[in-house]
């Protein structure tokens, strides 16, 4: 212990010397008027070190708060940006809703339109090869699906089923180059076979005396026992009056959009 004490005296003597002094200078201040000497010389030196330690600690403070004022703002932005991303599903989901209800209402109206007993489908895939134009649908068999069925949707023929399992079936859109309707123009009457020729039709055995013009419509003639008479085919594209033979080369627009083909109907035949 003595040792100790000898090692730290000239500590605790400095620290009380400074304590007194501390204390004489505080009694002072408060006893004089006047800044004397000493007082003027403590001031001179301990100025600059307390302005020092004044601004570290202030700027210390400053990028502390910046610091946290960052975090919380990149928090904020966060969770701004998920529910902005939120909101925009929903309303994509919203959006979707919505046309699904139009296309489903404008088949409901043709369903009620019809004498015949129909099926509601799906389009589950289509044909992503370039030989065939088909799309599968989620009814088979189970559902009353047989082959030979006509398929359409409110704005036209669609095809009619080639394939059937019992819970899909695989339907020959009428734009394939092996598909064949029995048509006849709506307003002359003029009698025809449309056929499949890529993204188009073409209007074949129309007799060249037969009046036609871009824009009239194309019907099914009810002839071929597939599809009811007066279903819409399409409508005239161009008309080619050849110089030689006995037929105009005609190309219909079809009424269908095949690439956006989602919900169709399937035609039952009475009694199935």
């Amino acid at each position: 212990m003595w040792d100790w004490w000898q090692k730290n005296r000239p500590v605790f003597f400095g620290a009380a010397l400074l304590l007194m002094a501390l204390l004489w200078y505080s009694v002072s201040l408060r006893q004089q008027e006047r800044t004397n000497m000493v007082e003027g010389l403590v001031l001179s030196v301990t100025g600059p070190v307390q302005s020092g330690l004044d601004s570290l600690i202030g700027g210390t403070l400053d990028v502390w708060k910046r610091y946290f004022h960052l975090v919380d703002t990149v928090d904020v932005n966060r969770q701004l940006r998920d529910e902005n991303r939120d909101l925009r599903a929903e309303l994509t989901r919203s959006d979707e809703v919505r046309l699904e209800n139009q296309r489903l209402r404008l088949l409901l109206d043709f369903k009620e339109a019809q004498e015949m007993a129909t099926l509601p489908a799906r389009v589950i895939a289509e044909d992503a090869s370039s030989w065939f134009r088909t799309v599968t649908i989620d009814k088979g068999r189970g559902h009353g699906v047989t082959e030979g069925l006509p398929v359409v949707i409110a704005e036209g023929v669609v095809g009619r089923v080639v394939r059937v399992s019992d819970r899909y079936s695989r339907v020959l859109l009428i734009t394939d180059a092996s598909s064949a309707v029995a048509t006849l123009l709506q307003d002359n009457r003029a009698r025809g076979v449309c056929r499949g020729q890529g993204d188009k039709l073409v209007f074949d055995f129309v007799l060249r005396q037969e009046e036609v013009e871009p824009g009239d419509r194309v019907v099914t003639s009810g002839m071929g026992g597939v599809f009811p008479k007066g279903l819409v085919i399409g409508v005239v594209e161009s008309v080619d009056r050849q110089e030689f033979g006995l037929f105009q080369a005609i190309t219909i627009a079809p009424a269908v959009d095949f690439s956006h083909l989602e919900e169709v109907l399937v035609l039952l035949r009475r009694g199935e």
